[in-house]
């Protein structure tokens, strides 16, 4: 269901946990579109946390904070209009202490640009250095709780000047600059 085919964050999780004996991965999703499927490949799976920020509503209509799991999915849904505020409340308020409390020993990026105030679809205000700041805190958890082990794939985004932008803040933030 959604935009995506093939669940590639979902496919680099199980790899972790097969190829290098990962025990508990962490999916953070900051794409402005809930990550349904994500969800419900790992959703009765203690092994993978799910941390998901998005618009509600918008398609596809899910990621309520009362879809839990096993105890081991997240959701923030933020409403639309929501800005800088909205979104570090979601963070240092519910996503971070529960991936905190997760402790992972990987930790995956869902990384969606589609919340940039330009973007034609959907209607989250996110600035490139609310991305920034947001990637600085997730590699924060990381260098804590999984000797920084953290990979950044990249979602939605369909302003041009808007993933450009965001991208550009992520990578410069994830590579120190």
């Amino acid at each position: 269901m959604g935009f995506c085919l093939i669940n590639s964050i979902a496919i680099v999780a199980r790899e972790a946990q097969r190829k290098y004996g990962a025990e508990r991965i962490a999916v953070v999703d900051f794409d402005v579109h809930h990550g349904n499927g994500t969800q419900d490949i790992f959703f009765n799976d203690p092994t993978v946390f799910y941390g998901s920020t998005h618009q509600m509503p918008l398609f596809p209509g899910t990621g309520a904070a009362t879809e839990t799991g096993a105890g081991n999915i997240c959701n923030a849904p933020l409403p639309s209009r929501s800005g800088r505020d909205e979104m570090r409340d979601a963070y240092d308020g519910t996503i971070l202490p529960a991936l905190e409390a997760f402790a992972p020993d990987f930790l995956l990026i869902s990384a969606g640009f589609d919340a940039d105030y330009r973007d034609p679809l959907a209607q989250l205000n996110w600035r490139p250095e609310d991305f920034a700041w947001l990637t600085g805190r997730l590699m924060e958890v990381a260098g804590r709780r999984c000797g920084g082990r953290i990979v950044s794939m990249l979602e939605g985004g369909y302003d041009r000047q808007g993933l450009a932008t965001g991208v550009a803040a992520h990578v410069s933030t994830l590579m120190g600059s």
